[in-house]
């Protein structure tokens, strides 16, 4: 027998020497500041990331954003999941800001369709507002069959007006460009490009057969014009620029051809050849081929689309082709064949026939907008169609086999695959638009109809406009298009007063509810207090673990929470009385008190964590808080209530100072323990 109690007096040790390890870990994760400090004095020991808690819009501040959808070209019946939609792929978008608990709902209001955006802890409202309203605008578009060539009279006169105002403000900045001004940061205030506003108007080198700056090269060339900002406005591309010509540079260009033969590893390549086979093949290749014959042998052999042509790639610039390609073929002499060069799609012979030095200019402008009939009769120049960016399930940037050139590739989910093949199916041999928030960047003939759900985005994209455009594609593109109503910046100042009453509330709260459980039932709600301490630490480690963002609300759940602990101790310790005082020993007074108000804290706690979690799927954000913090409250308390305080209470009675029922509520000495 004595050798059992000793083995209950260890088990009990050990529960309260997890109960310590519990509370030091939970106490320093929720308090880090006052944890750190005491090991800075201590001079050793392990230390917390400080970050602080994760608080909502309420307490921490933020942005505040209002947006119409425009719904007029959307049926009237399919206006209430288009609105839903545009708040899907908000949310999305709120969401990598990071934001817990953002608040993203909808109106409908006298035919106004608004969405409330509310982002707690940003306040660089023009960053949210870039992030929210760049998510895309995809639109696939055909030609319509009525294409007015010529303006009314009333256009012309609003193309005029529009001209008369562009053009006045285009010769302001020149003279100011001229007159010494920075010219990046004209670029960041006037230019209408957003691709190269973001770089002081920052284009690069460009050649004459630029397709916007073409003609201004040769203009630089004819003239033999110096570097500096160019005398004059040109206009190209339906826009007006004001050029900043930077420095001169010639580019050497190599013409090649090659014969490409793949193997089973190799990047788009249908062969089931080994790797060790399609070397073996290349170099018997390599020694048949000669300069005469190089072209025979490619249409031959050539597993590549070049081979058709003969193998032959066209002038080649830097940057083209892959490195390890590139860099062979730059190495090389004119009318020299290279070895095998090995590339990730497959090896390669290459030919490297001529080469040319290539003039190129570096420039920067300051890109204006210049008002032609396009740009009037755009909307009226196409007609929508049932396919859009609500149908797009991925994108990702692919390459051109030939020129390297990127490009974003669409694939579609099953509704928006089915609409695409039929619209293919349609239109072989005419043209498709597809846009991007209005404007046409790719207008590809059909050749044929294109099944499986895959489309291609081409354009003059790099590698990083490519990967943005394929990014903002995945995060969603906007069913409808949205316009800003309003913005507000909501200040932390009120949250933190606030945020500090509830703190104050929580822990006079605390105080009051220790002090009466422990004049009330003396040594249990001494036992109580502590277990509702380790109560506090749990809840608020839990919520760093996890994340939670704490509100006034959620500050309101866990109050609630931290009663219905009290309220599970008070049944426990009121059932332990009666045991004690109908002459029952301590132990199983302590045991028979646990066990009769189990039933009742279950059923209590049960149904509250019903409320709770109905609270949480049905309601807004806020709520959603409150219903959060309840839960986890609900769930620790029982667990402390349960688990922590017996094993107090036991610990307790087995030391032989604190074996007095009045100590426990009860009226008599206790006069043994079993």
């Amino acid at each position: 027998m004595k050798r059992k109690t000793g083995r209950k007096r260890w088990n009990l040790h050990v529960g309260i020497l997890a109960v310590v390890i519990v509370f030091v870990l939970t106490a320093s994760t929720a308090f880090p500041g006052t944890w750190n400090g005491a090991i800075d004095k201590i001079g050793f020991g392990p230390k917390f990331n400080d970050e602080g808690f994760r608080l909502g819009l309420d307490l921490q501040g933020g942005a505040q954003l209002l947006y119409e959808a425009d719904m007029s070209s959307i049926f009237a019946e399919d206006r209430g999941s288009a609105l839903e939609g545009v708040r899907d792929v908000i949310e999305r978008r709120v969401n990598a800001f990071g934001v817990g608990e953002p608040l993203v709902q909808t109106t409908v209001t006298d035919g106004h369709y608004r969405i409330i955006v509310e982002l707690a802890g940003v306040f660089d409202i023009g960053e949210a507002i870039a992030e929210i309203g760049e998510t895309p605008i995809l639109e696939f578009k055909l030609p319509s069959e009525e294409i007015q060539e010529e303006a009314t009279e009333e256009q012309q006169a609003e193309i005029t007006v529009a001209q008369e105002i562009e053009k006045a403000l285009s010769v302001e900045v020149l003279d100011r460009a001229l007159a010494g001004e920075d010219f990046a940061t004209l670029a960041t205030e006037y230019s209408v490009n957003d691709n190269t506003k973001a770089d002081g108007g920052y284009v690069g080198f460009v050649d004459a057969e630029n397709y916007i700056f073409g003609s201004l090269v040769q203009q630089i060339e004819s003239d033999k014009l110096k570097p500096g900002v160019i005398d004059g406005v040109y206009e190209s591309d339906s826009s007006l620029h004001i050029v900043n010509y930077l420095s001169e540079q010639d580019r050497e260009e190599v013409e090649a051809s090659h014969i490409l033969i793949c193997h089973v590893d190799s990047e788009r390549c249908d062969s089931d050849r080994s790797k060790a086979e399609a070397e073996l093949l290349a170099r018997e290749i390599r020694d048949e081929v000669t300069a005469e014959n190089f072209g025979e042998v490619a249409t031959l052999k050539s597993e590549d689309s070049s081979a058709s042509s003969a193998g032959y790639l066209d002038w080649i610039s830097p940057g083209m082709m892959v490195d390890s390609f590139e860099s062979a073929l730059y190495a090389m002499e004119d009318g020299a064949i290279s070895e095998v060069v090995e590339t990730e799609f497959g090896y390669h012979i290459i030919y490297r026939s001529d080469s040319r030095k290539v003039p190129e200019y570096e420039l920067a402008h300051v890109e204006l907008e210049w008002t032609t009939l396009s740009d009037i009769l755009a909307s009226a120049m196409w007609e929508n169609t049932e396919l859009s960016g609500k149908q797009v399930e991925s994108a990702a940037v692919a390459f051109d086999n030939n020129t390297g050139v990127p490009y974003v590739q669409l694939n579609f989910n099953t509704e928006g695959a089915d609409i695409f093949e039929a619209l293919t199916a349609e239109q072989v041999g005419k043209v498709i638009g597809i846009f991007l928030d209005g404007e046409p960047i790719s207008t590809p003939v059909v050749q044929d109809v294109i099944y499986g759900g895959k489309a291609t985005i081409t354009g003059s994209f790099t590698i990083e406009e490519a990967k943005l455009l394929a990014q903002r594609l995945n995060a969603g593109a906007l069913p409808v298009p949205v316009e800003l109503l309003s913005q507000q910046t909501v200040g932390p100042s009120l949250g933190a007063a606030s945020l500090q009453r509830s703190i104050n509330a929580a822990l006079i709260g605390f105080l009051l509810v220790a002090t009466f459980m422990i004049l009330y039932y003396r040594l249990s709600g001494l036992l109580a207090v502590i277990a509702l301490c380790v109560y506090a630490t749990l809840n608020l480690a839990l919520y760093r673990w996890l994340g939670v963002t704490i509100t006034l609300a959620g500050i309101a759940g866990f109050i609630l929470s931290l009663g219905m602990a009290v309220d599970a101790n008070v049944l426990i310790f009121e059932r332990l009385k009666e045991e004690l005082n109908s002459g029952r020993d301590l132990p199983t007074a302590i045991d028979e008190g646990f066990r009769r108000a189990w039933t009742s804290i279950r059923d209590g706690n049960l149904t509250t964590l019903i409320a709770a979690v109905v609270l949480f799927t049905m309601s807004t954000s806020f709520i959603k808080g409150f219903a959060l913090t309840l839960a986890l409250g609900i769930l620790v308390s029982m667990l402390t209530a349960i688990i922590v305080t017996r094993l107090l209470l036991h610990w307790a009675r087995g030391l032989k100072f604190l074996r007095h029922k009045w100590l426990y509520g009860g009226s008599k000495k206790v006069d043994s323990i079993k």
